[in-house]
């Protein structure tokens, strides 16, 4: 990496520690309790460019690159997983999606929304009986001339009900055929689209999660993005990107996980001394520590190839599954060396081990970037 790279990835941090300091410190354990999405808020934010990080200047984006993505979401998962989440799903889904395969006038129209934060977006592929079983979706879009029909049910989507537009994926071929999925762009108030069941999670509160349904709701064929059949092609594109900036968030969480066991270590004492002298919870730390390096090393790995048009399917599933993981345990780590006041919400480190968890889930489960990497070595 350069130095002027280095550069410019310090002024980012900077803005975007200011930034989550600012806006989102204060108010994260009330938005948690009440599962308060701040729409307001993300409308700040577009204003600093954290919403149009991987779009061009011409669209209104500011350019920048996964390095710098991943930068930004770990100012802001550092503080708060759900906050972190909702960037992640609106930048590196819908929006990327739209930069990735939609033509000249939807990118005009869409990517400037977007990037601004004036619009908030979400991105359908998750049914309620198909998660990582894509290929039997029952979310059907049927064609009658210049328009497709869509009828179903999209779930677990991010800004389900909130968000002003969606990329979604219906079954527009026969059932198990990869080439028989299309990607339509949704605008919210679309006649036929509402939004369901907001999901009441464990973790993750603040970052709304619900059902998207589609009743007879009639898309214009100039919202298909692409070409018709080629919507599950692209979404598995789009997960690569997904897949990295989870793997960010994994890392945040974990950060401020530890982070947060440091600064507790070193002023909680015990028999006449901190307890960060003793070795049973200095040894922790020293694997926190371990264990963060080495999810990060993998994840800037990807983002690097990903950034420069490489191929990595491969090693973005290893960072996404390797980060999760690691999340989990240092999470759970954190609660250990705070003890009984780590399982209280008067300091952070409960909501860190409910927020964690979902990184092993969301965008193909532990189990599924298994099955990935596997493929991609014995192949």
């Amino acid at each position: 990496m350069t130095k002027e790279k280095q550069e410019n990835l310090a002024l980012i941090e900077q803005s975007a520690r200011d930034f989550t300091e600012t806006h989102i410190r204060p108010y994260v354990m009330e938005w948690d309790e009440t599962q308060y999405f701040p729409m307001d808020m993300f409308h700040r934010m577009g204003e600093y460019g954290f919403l149009g990080i991987l779009v061009p200047e011409q669209y209104g984006g500011t350019g920048l690159g996964y390095q710098e993505y991943i930068t930004v979401l770990s100012e802001i998962g550092k503080v708060c997983g759900s906050i972190g989440l909702s960037v992640a799903a609106h930048n590196s889904l819908c929006t990327n999606h739209i930069l990735s395969f939609g033509n000249e006038e939807q990118k005009q129209k869409y990517l400037p929304l977007l990037a601004s934060g004036k619009w908030i977006g979400a991105w359908g592929l998750t049914e309620p009986n198909t998660g990582s079983d894509a290929g039997r979706m029952k979310c059907v879009a049927t064609q009658d001339g210049d328009y497709f029909v869509l009828n179903g049910t999209k779930n677990f989507i991010t800004h389900g009900k909130s968000g002003h537009v969606a990329v979604v994926i219906a079954r527009t071929g026969e059932l198990l055929d990869s080439h028989g999925m299309t990607a339509f762009v949704v605008e919210r108030g679309t006649p036929g689209f509402t939004g369901g069941k907001k999901e009441n999670k464990l973790g993750m509160r603040a970052s709304e999660t619900a059902e998207m349904v589609f009743d007879n709701c009639r898309i214009h064929k100039s919202q298909v993005l692409g070409k018709v059949g080629d919507g599950f092609i692209q979404s598995l594109k789009i997960l690569d990107g997904g897949r990295i900036s989870i793997a960010a968030l994994s890392i945040a969480i974990a950060k401020g996980a530890y982070e947060a066991s440091v600064k507790y270590a070193k002023e909680r004492e015990q028999f006449g001394k901190p307890i960060s002298d003793f070795q049973g919870i200095s040894f922790k730390l020293a694997d926190m520590a371990t264990k963060i390096e080495a999810a990060e090393l993998l994840t800037r790995q990807a983002a690097h190839l990903k950034e420069n048009g490489q191929k990595c399917t491969k090693q973005a599933a290893m960072a996404k599954y390797y980060a999760s993981e690691i999340s989990v345990q240092v999470a759970n780590e954190a609660v250990q060396v705070f003890g009984g006041y780590g399982y209280t919400k008067d300091f952070p480190v409960e909501k860190f081990y409910r927020d964690a968890k979902l990184c092993t889930i969301g965008e193909g489960t532990s189990e599924i970037q298994k099955v990935v990497i596997a493929r991609d070595l014995l192949k």
